[in-house]
């Protein structure tokens, strides 16, 4: 139902005009929160704004600035963002569009990064995906989050506070990039979930067959093919980076990217021998589950194979001899009636034993 929707709301761009900026994705009742940090080697400024025209004097500030805007629904605020920061109206098309695949794009005055934030749904087992964009200049970075809660970006603003690490001591080209890092330093902790989970599908495919099995293991296939989905074209988008000639990245960073290029390859490297394992375990299942069967059929035919010349003779002769003694019972019948169902409730719960049932 949801990918419904998402794909009724794009049907609405149909025939504007290219930069037309339409919100595709779940609406918001709050109003998009705003926050800067404004920073340099030396000192760190941090507020959260009420006004937009709060963070206007810091596009031509000495200092390095990071904007992080909470929202993306109110199209009129990133447009007016655009006004003043030079934003391509491209730009901005994607940048409201959540279902927008990973990307990076070059303009005059500054970079677009778009990409995916995955985390796991702490009510189930799905995996929630949040559309972030980074709009990088020469001295500033603006991120725009779908949404306000789940976010990884805290661990940076740790740094930045405590003047931790290298960040503080390099430009915007290397914020956005830690940005990113911690971005894919986040999928691994959503595969050690799935790497936990098939280890135990694995135990229980080699020890029981379940009948909930098959649809766990469809759902890890699909959570893969979700990850596998969102994250590979990351590889391109950290590769155009790399090979960037722009002003805005500089050969200090690249070298950073170039490692960051390789987490994502190896992730999806990850990916892509989940994906095989799962398809195998579903072999193994299916095997496992077409040899209990031919072991049932056996029983039941070697069962089948003794009464049929006992039923042969019966049927022959109908049991029709003078001297029974049954035959002279008042309650023969209802006995009979009787013997025969606990005969078959005793079947039957030597079948729920067996766990053929």
């Amino acid at each position: 139902m949801m990918k419904a929707r998402i794909i009724k709301q794009a049907s609405q761009t149909f025939g504007l005009p290219p930069g037309t900026l339409v919100h595709i994705g779940t609406k918001k009742q709050r109003p998009p929160r705003i926050t800067i940090i404004d920073y340099d080697q030396n000192t760190l400024q941090e507020k959260e704004i009420k006004s937009l025209e709060e963070c206007f004097p810091f596009r031509d500030s000495p200092t390095v600035t990071w904007i992080n805007v909470d929202g993306i629904h109110d199209t009129q605020l990133i447009e007016r963002i655009d006004e003043h920061f030079g934003i391509h109206p491209l730009a901005l098309e994607d940048i409201v569009n959540t279902t927008q695949r990973p990307k990076t794009d070059e303009f005059e005055n500054n970079i677009l990064i778009t990409l995916k934030m995955l985390y796991l749904d702490p009510k189930g087992d799905d995996i929630i995906s949040e559309h972030v964009s980074l709009v990088v200049g020469s001295n500033y970075v603006i991120s725009f989050q779908e949404t306000e809660g789940y976010d990884v970006f805290n661990t940076i603003r740790e740094r930045l506070r405590n003047n931790k690490g290298r960040v503080r001591r390099m430009g915007s080209d290397y914020l956005a990039y830690c940005l990113i890092d911690c971005i894919v330093d986040s999928y691994f902790f959503i595969l050690e979930k799935i790497d936990d989970e098939i280890v135990k599908l694995e135990e229980e495919v080699s020890s029981d067959v379940r009948r909930g099995l098959p649809l766990d293991i469809h759902r890890l296939k699909r959570n893969t093919i979700f990850l596998r989905t969102n994250i590979w074209p990351l590889r391109e988008v950290i590769g155009d980076l790399q090979r960037m000639e722009s002003r805005i990245v500089k050969k200090t960073t690249v070298v950073y990217l170039r490692d960051l290029h390789d987490h994502t390859v190896h992730i999806i490297d990850t990916i892509e021998t989940f994906r095989d394992m799962l398809s195998g375990m579903h072999d193994v299942y299916l095997s496992e589950l077409s040899h209990r069967m031919n072991e049932i059929m056996k029983i039941l035919t070697i069962i089948s194979t003794i009464f049929i010349p006992l039923t042969f003779i019966s049927s022959i002769y109908g049991m029709n001899f003078q001297y029974m003694p049954e035959l002279q019972w008042r309650w023969g019948y209802y006995d009979a009636l009787a013997f025969m169902g606990l005969v078959a409730l005793v079947m039957l719960n030597y079948f729920r034993k067996k766990k053929w049932l």
